[in-house]
């Protein structure tokens, strides 16, 4: 006798769905970020070099903070949206069970960036300074802590994702003269730690999302016994 033991909706745990949900959400914010930021670059109308201007400059471009569209609204909505993302997936993540240290870090990251997608350059600098390093610091540590959410496979990946990010930003922060932070320039270095960050997101969203549900007793399987 065979039984068929397809899933349905229904049967699947409230937790699971929740940590599916909250995958696709990851995984669209960072994508949504990599690819927001490469069409900004792209349709700049005006000199923009990778090497010295920072992403936030696709806001706001220093040092007399000019808004220049079509730029400006893509960068500060992606931003905006995939905050908004993230922390509807940090709210579905402490609901499916997420521990406390893993789910702080990913709700500074939205915070961060929603910040930093209402407060570009041009409006409070000291406003848009905090809520940028909130994401980047938040960002950093989020993929760390995460890690244990995800197969051991993938677990290395956002140790590894999100070491990079922090060394690359407290590394600029003290030792700002090395030749590695020279060469790179503000821009590039700034890369260093926005890109691993929105790359975490996409491995931790994919890691969660494609996570087989946990196995359920077979019907019958008590009277079997």
């Amino acid at each position: 006798m065979t039984t068929d033991r397809t899933r349905t909706p229904e049967q699947t745990p409230p937790r699971t769905r929740a940590r599916t949900a909250a995958g696709m959400l990851l995984l669209a914010a960072g994508a949504g970020v990599l690819l927001a930021i490469v069409t900004a670059e792209a349709l700049y109308p005006a000199d923009y070099r990778s090497s010295i201007n920072t992403v936030s400059d696709l806001a706001a471009m220093r040092p007399t903070d000019v808004v220049r569209q079509p730029s400006a609204a893509i960068f500060n909505a992606a931003m905006i949206t995939a905050g908004l993302a993230i922390g509807t997936a940090t709210a579905l993540l402490s609901r499916a069970g997420a521990r406390l240290s893993a789910v702080l870090p990913l709700g500074a990251l939205s915070v961060g960036m929603v910040g930093v997608g209402l407060f570009p350059g041009n409006t409070i600098m000291a406003v848009h300074q905090l809520v940028a390093l909130l994401a980047f610091l938040g960002g950093g540590v989020a993929a760390m802590r995460t890690a244990g959410l995800v197969a051991r496979p993938l677990r290395p990946v956002l140790v590894l994702l999100g070491a990079v990010a922090l060394a690359f930003l407290l590394g600029y922060e003290l030792f700002g003269g090395f030749t590695v932070f020279e060469a790179l320039g503000e821009g590039g270095v700034e890369r260093w730690i926005v890109y691993p960050v929105a790359l975490a997101l996409v491995v931790l969203g994919t890691g969660l999302a494609a996570a087989p549900p946990p196995p359920t007793a077979r019907p019958g399987a008590a009277a079997d016994r």
